[in-house]
């Protein structure tokens, strides 16, 4: 398979992986409602991307590190508020 391919699908499913946590985020930031989200899959969803991005540094992946970054943020928000707000 050509390379560029695989870049494409690469950064595709790292801006897809990324996106999908997006509204997730928003509507508890909107809503401060985390009674049903699960922290411990939350705190496991952050630690995957965590090693994500370690990896992608490792590997010198821009996507790996650019989609994790961002979904370091929208999870660790999300782990935050459910924190904060039960």
């Amino acid at each position: 398979m050509a390379t560029w391919i695989v870049d494409v699908i690469g950064t595709t499913a790292a801006v897809l992986g990324t996106i999908c946590w997006l509204p997730q985020a928003i509507r508890t930031i909107q809503t401060k409602e985390t009674k049903s989200l699960s922290l411990w899959s939350n705190l496991l969803l952050f630690a995957t991307v965590s090693l994500w991005f370690v990896y992608g540094l490792a590997i010198s992946a821009w996507p790996l590190v650019a989609a994790n970054t961002i979904s370091i943020l929208l999870v660790g928000l999300i782990v935050i508020m459910k924190l904060r707000h039960g």
